[in-house]
């Protein structure tokens, strides 16, 4: 049985052609395949949402908005944990999905599930906490207090990267929050990232209207971006994408959360454990094909241990099978989409033209690109400078802890790190000093957790957090109210 069977959930008769707009109905901007990188195959069909299906959605989520913020916290808590309950029940299916659509191996399924679920359970929480504060008065028996209330209809512009996991890290809690959401799956991965989220929230009986499913390209982006009732827009993407979100709700005086690109470090210092950073490393650059924001773009290794870590993470390459991800055994899928592929063959050609040795990998077959070690990169190589958003891991080495944080700076992002050493003292003292949201000590670059503050610095974005107690600022606004003392 595949997951284009009708008897497989989610039904695909009842969202087939179609988008997810105060129920299933056929869109304006007509319909697109959906396809399976790994093998081409046609997985299924999906409606494309049009500047009119956009304004539609967007005067819906307004009108259903406003009752749903007068529901009940724990209401809108228990809406959150039944679609956790939906998630688990569908989990295999959601798999199938994540695997077939995305290029993922079934571990980076079970991993967006996991996280999803964890996103969920976190929201929930933030149902029960204050939302509000006593001020102290301004005149002789006023009281003053200041609280915080939802922004309105929220438009999440979402990536085909990890798309399960970061709709949920927006919607759910917006929505617990008291918000109404239009969502905006990429147009690759339509599915795992829109009608699977809206077909888990139906089931959980979320009130129709608070939530539409608009997938399409940058032209439904812009409609969402653009709309009068949509007061904030969480977007997830590129840095050159992003500042043009921003451009356009700056324009609009809404409010927007950037969630960007990286150029991250995973920094090996001389006392290292070698095999353990090197396996960090590895699962840092190689993980879901590279495609992860956080992933290890460079790995800067002490000189007096480059020798051996650059060994360690040739055979950590070497153990990674490329293949279909549904076959036993391969841990690297295909890249999700010839224009991809074709980038990070550009960034691995033009650094050994430059003169860049390639260790490991480096040529590709079709969409299937294999882990790729790169030493003898300079400053000035395509692959220290650009994200490269594919399985390739650059080698540069330094003398001094100094020198290893002026290499990691040496960047317009600043989203994560990873410092490596025997010394916690050592790793603080260096990670301290990188100019980045996030840095973690003996560990993966690639880390993310649902309580975290999770965002970057530069280029990586714009100063928002999204993850914990954070949301609470994203997704609300302060009202102030004072009322005079009784004579």
């Amino acid at each position: 049985m595949t997951v284009t069977d009708e008897k497989t959930w989610p039904d695909a008769a009842q969202w087939t052609g179609k988008i997810y707009s105060d129920g299933w109905r056929p869109s304006e901007g007509g319909v697109q395949p959906v396809l399976e990188p790994a093998t081409g195959e046609r997985l299924a069909e999906v409606g494309v949402a049009a500047p009119a299906d956009v304004a539609r959605a967007g005067t819906l989520a307004a009108r259903a908005q406003r009752d749903w913020a007068e529901a009940a916290p724990q209401e809108r808590a228990q809406v959150l944990l039944r679609t956790a309950q939906a998630l688990r029940d569908n989990a295999g299916a959601v798999r199938e999905w994540i695997v077939r659509e995305s290029g993922g191996v079934p571990a980076k399924g079970d991993y967006e599930i996991a996280a999803g679920l964890s996103q969920l359970a976190q929201a929930a929480g933030l149902a029960s906490l204050p939302l509000g504060e006593i001020l102290s008065p301004s005149a002789p028996a006023e009281t003053s207090y200041a609280w915080r209330v939802p922004l309105g209809v929220v438009g999440v512009v979402n990536p085909w990267n990890a798309p399960l996991l970061f709709a949920m890290r927006a919607l759910a809690p917006a929505l617990v929050l008291g918000n109404a959401v239009l969502l905006k799956p990429d147009p690759l991965t339509p599915v795992s990232g829109g009608v699977v989220v809206a077909r888990l929230f139906e089931e959980a009986g979320l009130p129709q209207g608070l939530l539409h499913v608009l997938p399409g390209g940058p032209g439904t982006g812009e409609a969402v971006v653009a709309d009068p009732h949509v007061a904030m827009v969480v977007f997830t993407g590129s840095t050159e994408a992003g500042r043009a979100v921003a451009r356009a709700a700056g324009d609009r005086l809404k409010r927007v959360a950037l969630e960007l690109g990286g150029k991250n470090s995973i920094v090996v210092l001389d006392d290292a454990d070698i095999d353990s950073a090197a396996a960090a490393g590895a699962m840092s650059s190689f993980g879901y094909q590279g495609q992860a924001c956080v992933a290890a773009g460079r790995h800067l290794v002490h000189a007096d241990v480059v020798a051996p870590y650059t060994e360690a993470l040739i055979r950590q390459a070497a153990a990674l099978r490329v293949g279909d991800p549904r076959e036993e055994g391969v841990a690297l899928g295909p890249v999700i989409s010839e224009h991809q592929a074709a980038r990070i063959e550009r960034i691995v050609d033009e650094s050994v033209a430059a003169g860049a040795r390639v260790l490991a990998g480096g040529r590709r077959d079709g969409l299937f690109y294999p882990p790729t070690v790169l030493d003898r990169v300079e400053r000035t190589m395509p692959a220290f400078t650009e994200e490269i958003f594919g399985p390739v891991a650059p080698l540069v080495a330094f003398r001094s802890d100094k020198e290893a944080v002026e290499i990691a700076n040496d960047t317009a992002y600043g989203l994560t790190a990873a410092v490596h050493s025997r010394s916690m003292p050592r790793a603080a003292a260096v990670a301290e000093q990188l100019r980045t949201g996030m840095v973690h000590l003996n560990d993966v670059s690639a880390k993310d957790a649902a309580n975290a503050p999770f965002g970057g610095m530069g280029a990586s974005g714009n100063g928002s957090r999204i993850g914990g107690t954070a949301n609470l600022e994203q997704f609300t606004q302060w009202r102030w109210m004072t009322t005079p003392g009784s004579d």
